[in-house]
């Protein structure tokens, strides 16, 4: 007779697939050295070490994200990306990585100035304050949106710069800084067309990836 189906071992549900990390690790060339600001849970710096086999550290402003990195093996060391970066000097490493974390630091601009310094190569990753549901929200509803990529209320939100794709070009013009490569994302996950103009992108991107050099 079957034993009933509550009584069986329950089976552990794969990680959620994170897209934009295979997008940033898919730019990062192997062996390079590699700093991860805002790492997290060090899920991205796994992925490159994995994948890449890269020379990775992180600094993370949780205690909680840097324990669960240290527990997964990865050099990850405790400190704030408004404040800490002054500390590196100029090309320390390779590629510096903010992924999902520019809306959530204080200075925008003086983090972005510190990565390409540090940095030879840069690689932003952010969500897009322009997507049309963005829009659409704000216009119909009259209120801040929550999407998959901005899952928190406006009162409890950790993002205070909230941009768009456009936003972000004016920023690294400001800076003088190079796109090499770049890559938007719709909601399925799936990449834009390259060819596609900015406003395009802008307005059905949900998140972007921008590769950029001094």
């Amino acid at each position: 007779m079957l034993r009933p189906l509550k009584n069986l071992m329950a089976i552990a549900p794969l990680p959620e697939r994170r897209v934009d990390l295979e997008v940033v690790a898919d730019l990062v060339q192997p062996g390079a050295r590699v700093l991860d600001v805002g790492c997290g849970d060090g899920g991205l710096l796994h992925l490159l070490a994995e994948t890449r086999g890269v020379d990775g550290r992180g600094i993370e402003l949780s205690q909680q994200g840097v324990n669960e990195c240290v527990a997964r093996g990865l050099s990850v060391i405790q400190g704030d990306a408004d404040t800490d970066l002054e500390d590196y000097p100029d090309d320390s490493f390779d590629y510096v990585i903010l992924s999902q974390t520019l809306q959530a630091t204080r200075d925008p601009r003086l983090v972005m100035a510190n990565l390409l310094r540090i940095g030879r190569r840069a690689i932003v990753s952010f969500p897009n304050f322009g997507h049309w549901r963005i829009r659409a929200s704000l216009v119909l509803r009259g209120r801040m949106p929550v999407t998959q990529n901005l899952p928190h209320a406006w009162y409890e939100t950790p993002n205070i710069h909230f941009c768009t794709i456009r936003d972000f070009l004016a920023l690294t013009e400001a800076l003088d800084a190079k796109v090499e490569r770049a890559v938007a994302l719709n909601g399925n996950g799936a990449r834009i067309p390259f060819n596609a103009p900015w406003e395009f992108w802008n307005l059905f991107g949900e998140q972007a990836v921008f590769l950029l050099r001094r």
